[in-house]
């Protein structure tokens, strides 16, 4: 957003809902009654309702459903996470973008946030289902220091975040668990994925970038049909519009909280948070490893370095970093 009509914005927010004078605007920008106007109608095309009358001037009476920075940024807590936030009505993937911004030397936090995706990527190549206006699609570039070693916890860290930003949303704890190592489930159906990327150099990481989608406010019957059996949507769940922009800086405090602990204390410090949310424990799975390998076994928990730990059935326990997870189904 240009500095004219920002300006103009942050004065109609101060006012809470009162109305402003174009006389009152035009002294304190700076600028002419008419430069006012202007700003007025350019933030009027970026969908803002802006009232106004001869006698009186100008009220912000609503806001765009759009996860603008403007918007994201006048309720978020953070020190350093989504402070560069930079917005596309539409993009093949956030994760390609962030991932560019980050070769060319972006910042630690700084975040791609979508209003659609025309490729959106999920983990082991899938797609993930990115309608335009309806959930949220961002990639943030981290820039820890890390070996590459300890790098995969930080996915796992990462599911913890959002589950709890998906608890407070829908208000609905019980109903919010972490299929290891990723997904987050809303009673038992997946609405959000995690994608981690990386760039390493030797043994050390130079940058993550954290790609996270959630389904907010997709209808269930919109989903392809490949997806409408094990999918929803947190709309879908509670019955009620999700607020995307106050789900946005929801996650993002959860997430800057979260990442912050784990790099000063590991995943350890986070790993009680995640098995409390983790339901899987004694449910007997099968994981394809990356090099497609089968492990079964019964789910025990997850290790201190976030590997997913079987029991098998002659005893002996496994540890798998990472692969694909299938829960075996229950006997009537």
């Amino acid at each position: 957003m240009k500095p004219g009509p920002a300006r103009v914005l942050a004065a109609l927010r101060r006012a809470g809902g009162r109305t402003c004078s174009g006389a009152s605007l035009s002294s304190e920008q700076g600028v002419s009654r008419a430069q006012v106007w202007k700003d007025v109608e350019s933030l009027r095309a970026q969908g803002y309702t802006i009232e106004a009358t001869p006698s009186d001037g100008y009220r912000l009476a609503a806001v765009p459903d759009l996860l603008l920075p403007e918007e994201i940024d006048a309720g978020l807590e953070t020190r350093w996470l989504a402070r560069d936030l930079r917005w596309l009505e539409t993009t093949d993937s956030t994760n390609r973008v962030a991932l560019d911004l980050a070769r060319a030397g972006a910042a630690h936090g700084t975040t791609v946030v979508a209003e659609a995706q025309t490729a959106g990527r999920g983990r082991l190549g899938r797609s993930f289902f990115s309608p335009p206006r309806k959930n949220y699609y961002g990639s943030s570039v981290l820039r820890p220091r890390l070996l590459t070693a300890e790098a995969p916890p930080w996915i796992l860290a990462s599911a913890v975040a959002v589950a709890e930003a998906v608890e407070q949303t829908v208000g609905d704890s019980g109903a919010v668990e972490i299929k290891w190592p990723n997904d987050v489930l809303l009673g038992g159906l997946k609405t959000s994925g995690i994608l981690m990327e990386l760039s390493a150099e030797a043994t050390h990481v130079v940058f993550l970038v954290l790609g996270i989608g959630v389904n907010l406010n997709v209808d269930r019957r919109d989903f392809p049909e490949e997806f409408r059996a094990t999918a929803t949507s947190l709309s879908s769940h509670c019955g009620r519009k999700i607020d995307r922009i106050a789900f946005a800086q929801r996650l993002y405090n959860a997430l800057e909280r979260t990442l912050d602990t784990c790099a000063e204390r590991g995943f350890e410090a986070l790993r009680p948070r995640f098995e409390a949310r983790f339901r899987m424990r004694g449910r007997p799975l099968t994981v394809v490893e990356l090099d497609g390998a089968r492990q079964s076994g019964v789910a025990e928990g997850v290790a201190a370095d976030g590997a997913l730990l079987l029991r098998r059935d002659d005893g002996s326990l496994v540890r798998v970093v990472a692969g694909d997870v299938t829960i075996a189904k229950e006997n009537p």
